[in-house]
């Protein structure tokens, strides 16, 4: 059994007894024989919390609209069944007669807003483990100036598993690290990038290894693919399998804070083209000790991140000739088409369309591009347009791959999707054969 298929079990198993926790809790938060509480409290209780949750539905779908695409109604249920036992727990520990029955009515409270949590979680399975959810990580973690320095010898090759052999002092897995990335040419205010380098990045003679840099979605940080994506879990499984060889992950973040949407271009929301095409790949080079060939980088990530992947393989390919494109946008998109060209444009719509990749893969060729569409078989929002994407590529000349992995729009399909694509990118960028 493979460690998706037993995390996703540990999730699923976590979720059913929180679940049945949950019921119980609601059953005694429904139930008492005081009448005060069944005639107002209760049902005073049950009304607010269903109000705020469409309150809440109406003002993030409808008025404020900070992402792109809907949240599914459940999340909004089960927020208002969250709410309905916070509002329920004073009355409910003021109805209960003597202090075992009030200690067991906070209880109650708290185990309905952890099974209701659990549910949210299962529909992005952000935290599949309750390790994730505690922060904690599956690599060892070190400070970025506690990296050891460049070295004057190093092996190159490609394939480049077929110079290389591990030798003895090699650290059985790979560490995490983090850096801020200076927004030197952009002037874009990003957040601390999270990196990942595999257990052949610290031998004596330091491999030179492709690049792979990943993007979280949008609401998320870099810290996603740590957690719900699995990163560590994944590179270390493969370095395994070849002998320490890995790529050299880097997180950056491609949209300033957690609810942001910059576009993944330059404009008035933020230089986030300038700042993935020239400062991140600059700072690495300078800041790291990898191949440098352009062949050997790859650009990836999650939703509004496989979004951005694509843009950045059609308006800089040749920075980034690879991509990995995990449940991405027909386009990038404030919500709809006009109110993109609006605020992010000023209206200019020949200047989204000289950056949209749809548009580019219509009127270019790209003979030395490649890459994978992945997205969830359930995710009917999203798979229509990686269909066509794939589509396009595949036409414009590219080297193309689509796949569809069980499930919907979660980390479950993101991690699966870059653990199955990973061996198909890493012969590509030539460091297996």
């Amino acid at each position: 059994m493979n460690w998706f298929v037993s995390l996703s079990l540990v999730s699923s198993t976590t979720s059913l007894v929180l679940s049945i926790l949950g019921a119980a809790g609601a059953i005694w938060m429904l139930g008492s024989r005081t009448r005060w509480y069944l005639r107002r409290a209760l049902p005073t209780g049950l009304v607010s919390a269903a109000f705020v949750a469409v309150v809440l539905y109406v003002a993030v779908e409808k008025v404020w609209r900070p992402f792109p695409d809907p949240i599914e109604t459940e999340i909004y249920v089960w927020i208002g069944v969250g709410l309905a036992a916070v509002f329920l727990v004073v009355p409910r520990t003021v109805a209960a007669r003597g202090i075992v029955r009030k200690v067991v009515s906070v209880l109650a409270a708290v185990l309905v807003v952890a099974a209701a949590s659990a549910q949210v979680n299962l529909v992005f399975s952000a935290y599949p483990t309750l390790g994730t959810l505690l922060g904690v990580e599956e690599a060892d973690r070190v400070e970025f100036q506690d990296l050891p320095g460049r070295q004057s010898d190093v092996l190159s090759g490609s394939p480049l598993d077929t110079v290389w052999s591990a030798p003895a002092e090699m650290p059985s897995a790979g560490k995490l690290t983090s850096a801020t990335i200076p927004p030197t040419a952009s002037n874009f205010s990003a957040r601390p990038a999270q990196i990942y380098l595999p257990p052949a990045y610290f031998t004596d003679r330091r491999p030179l290894l492709p690049v792979l840099v990943l993007l979280a979605g949008q609401p998320g940080e870099p810290q996603d693919w740590l957690n719900g994506g699995l990163l560590a879990i994944t590179m270390d499984e493969f370095a395994r399998d070849h002998s320490g060889l890995a790529p050299v992950v880097v997180i950056a973040d491609g949209t300033g804070s957690a609810i942001a949407n910059p576009l993944c271009v330059d404009s008035s929301l933020g230089n986030v083209d300038t700042y993935l095409s020239q400062d991140v790949p600059k700072w690495i080079e300078s800041s790291l000790q990898v191949n440098t060939d352009p062949r050997t980088w790859m650009i990836g990530g999650l939703s509004y991140g496989g979004t951005c992947s694509i843009q950045m393989a059609t308006n800089h390919p040749d920075v980034y000739p690879t991509f990995l494109d995990l449940s991405g946008q027909a386009e990038p998109t404030l919500g709809d088409r006009g109110r993109t060209v609006s605020d992010a444009f000023g209206g200019n719509e020949a200047a989204f369309v000289a950056i949209n990749p749809m548009d580019l893969l219509k009127t270019r060729k790209y003979p030395d591009s490649g890459g994978a569409f992945v997205v969830g078989a359930d995710d009917n929002d999203y798979k229509p347009g990686q269909k066509a994407m794939y589509d396009a590529a595949k036409a414009a000349g590219m080297d193309v791959r689509y796949l569809e992995v069980p499930g919907g729009h979660s980390f479950a399909v993101w991690s699966a999707g870059l653990k199955q694509e990973l061996p198909w990118l890493m012969q590509r960028v030539g460091l297996i054969s």
